[in-house]
């Protein structure tokens, strides 16, 4: 079964996509393990994603910490911080 990740803003600016789905992959169980392995992919993925990059995240339209849990077929959206004014 897949995963379906989205991008939002500045992120999908930076990976140029706003969604994709694939296989999730053995050993990824955590929003943090995920945003691990994208950002292995390097590049513009490594920089989006950069460890230590304030990011929010949600599972299945849920804000969530990183160490929540993902299987397959969760939607996982990565988006940066918004403020408003």
């Amino acid at each position: 079964m897949n995963l379906k990740v989205l991008y939002f803003a500045s992120i999908r600016e930076k990976v140029g996509t706003g969604a994709e789905e694939f296989e999730l992959p053995a050993g990824v169980a955590t929003v943090d393990a995920l945003r691990q392995h994208l950002r292995a992919r390097g590049g513009a993925w490594a920089e989006a994603l950069a460890e230590g990059k304030l990011l929010r995240t949600a599972v299945n339209q849920d804000m969530v910490p990183g160490a929540a849990p993902v299987k397959a077929g969760d939607e996982i959206a990565f988006f940066p911080p918004v403020t408003g004014g």
